[in-house]
């Protein structure tokens, strides 16, 4: 995931389909965060995202053994193939990675793609990811990425956040995107579906307690950013123009299991 703090996939993470979400309340009186929230020296509006980038540090390990292992039904069943047929149907020559873990996303395009540079906040997951390869890798958070030496000047055909956009600074990452796809490219977003998110329905910090791996791992819990379905389309504006909205079903629930958006810069 990408910390700039992914995000996130946010990035996000995408274990929420499959685990517990709570939401934040503020000044640290959160149950599961409040000792950490209140140890942290900053105001309201940074501490959960300072909390995004250490549960990553912390976590790193942890979900690269979770991905490997295909250890998410909903990963495995639907969202990692519905990623991945979307990107190939806009047949592209380059692609960037944005929050890309441990890389398998890079890896499941590499004979599609001739060109593959995947990003994170995890310095941990870009050293797994360089290990089994598929494309070029760099630890850079959000921020650092848009004034970074390595993406100088660097476009691509495709850039991609799969579960990546956890945090809350949505319209600086599409500022900082639209300056680096070609002219006829496209953003691939994959996010939790809104209709998976209990009440209430607005936007706002959430907790993943990656529940559904009690006993597996030791995790730390994550703060994370939810959008409602009208926060994220309004939020491509003005930068990008939605070209395509994709809801992808479980097949056991019938339900959607995610959301993709994809859009074209204006």
């Amino acid at each position: 995931m990408i910390l700039d703090e992914d995000m996130a996939q946010l990035v996000v993470a995408e274990a929420t389909n499959d685990a517990h979400a709570q939401p934040l309340t503020r000044a640290g009186t959160n149950s599961v965060l409040g000792d950490e929230m209140s140890s942290v020296e900053s105001d309201d509006e940074m501490a959960p995202a300072t909390l995004l980038k250490a549960s990553w540090d912390s976590n790193a390990s942890c979900w690269t053994e979770v991905i490997r292992a295909g250890g998410i039904a909903s990963r495995q069943l639907v969202t990692d193939r519905a990623i991945v047929d979307t990107v190939q149907t806009l047949s592209p020559r380059s692609m960037l990675d944005v929050g890309c873990g441990e890389g398998w996303l890079c890896r499941a395009l590499t004979d599609q793609v001739p060109r593959i540079f995947g990003i994170d906040g995890s310095e941990e997951l870009v050293a797994q990811a360089r290990q089994l390869g598929g494309g070029e890798f760099a630890h850079l958070s959000y921020a650092e990425m848009r004034g970074s030496v390595v993406l100088a000047n660097e476009r691509f055909d495709v850039i991609v956040a799969n579960f990546a956009l956890l945090d809350d600074d949505l319209p600086g990452f599409l500022e900082a995107m639209r300056g680096m796809v070609n002219d006829g490219g496209a953003l691939v977003i994959q996010t939790l579906h809104p209709s998976a998110v209990p009440p209430p329905y607005r936007s706002e910090w959430r907790i993943e307690d990656f529940a559904a791996f009690d006993g597996q791992a030791d995790w730390k819990p994550m703060p994370w950013y939810f959008r409602t379905l009208g926060d994220w389309i309004g939020g491509l504006q003005p930068h990008w123009h939605l070209r395509g909205l994709i809801e992808p079903l479980h097949p056991e629930t019938e339900r959607p299991a995610s959301l993709i958006l994809v859009a074209e810069p204006i």
